[in-house]
């Protein structure tokens, strides 16, 4: 197994168990899509709840960090300059339908640099981690972003609409999950990945994450932390991507 600093031993141990919460309220849902009231807010619950036990186990040793969360916004404490930054479940839509593809993610983020990433699935128990300068790894084994160098043979992840229309022959997947999406990038199942108007909850954790694992990603610091246009791949494809999809 490779070292791991505290902070991110921290970051697993709290996912760990929120993730108790999410396995445990995803059995639920099957039960409440019968429903009358259906299971919207039920989810909404789970979410906050999540939410609320990441924020407590990351605060029980790191009192003085900040957060930006996707439920409550922005916790500023003693230190303005270091940030968790924490989805606690990205891909809602697809927990709220019973589809078992969805995340939590919390990354680290010091003087405006990422520097720790986790996406973490509860589901297939995969954990996806990088550290700055350390790799990036999926439940303690190294991974790489893929090699290939033909468009024509990558498979792609996107949210975006009408670019089936504009390139019939790209190889698309829309998961609705962006993190997972930027996991699948880092360890090769997907050779690259284009997203516009993002928030930077969905993808603080995946930018790492890609780039430890030898990947490009585009600058997102430019951007306000709901309107991020994304892009990255392995090196082979990048900028033949960026080129190909222009701005749709």
């Amino acid at each position: 197994m490779n070292s791991i600093s505290p902070n991110l031993n921290l970051m697993i141990k709290a996912c760990e168990k929120a993730a108790k919460v999410i396995i445990r309220d995803f059995g639920e849902i099957e039960n409440l899509q019968v429903s009358k009231k259906g299971p919207k807010d039920f989810v909404t619950k789970t979410d906050k709840r999540v939410e609320k036990i990441l924020i407590d186990e990351l605060s029980k040793s790191k009192k003085n960090y900040s957060f930006i969360t996707e439920e409550t916004g922005k916790i500023i404490n003693k230190n303005k300059n270091i940030f968790w930054i924490i989805d606690p479940i990205d891909g809602t839509t697809n927990f709220l339908h019973g589809i078992p593809h969805f995340a939590i993610s919390v990354a680290l983020q010091a003087d405006d640099e990422i520097i720790i990433g986790l996406i973490y699935d509860p589901i297939k128990n995969e954990v996806f981690y990088a550290e700055k300068d350390n790799g990036a790894y999926i439940n303690n084994l190294r991974i790489r972003v893929s090699n290939k160098s033909n468009l024509d043979e990558c498979l792609f992840a996107s949210n975006c609409e009408g670019i089936k229309l504009i390139y019939p022959k790209l190889n698309l997947r829309n998961t609705g999950c962006a993190a997972l999406d930027l996991a699948y990038v880092g360890c090769g199942r997907f050779d690259g990945y284009f997203h516009d108007k993002i928030n930077l909850w969905d993808v603080a954790a995946g930018k790492i994450i890609i780039e430890e694992a030898g990947g490009k990603v585009n600058n997102i610091y430019n951007y306000k932390i709901n309107k991020i246009d994304i892009r990255a791949g392995n090196p082979n494809i990048y900028e033949k991507m960026v080129k190909k999809i222009g701005k749709f």
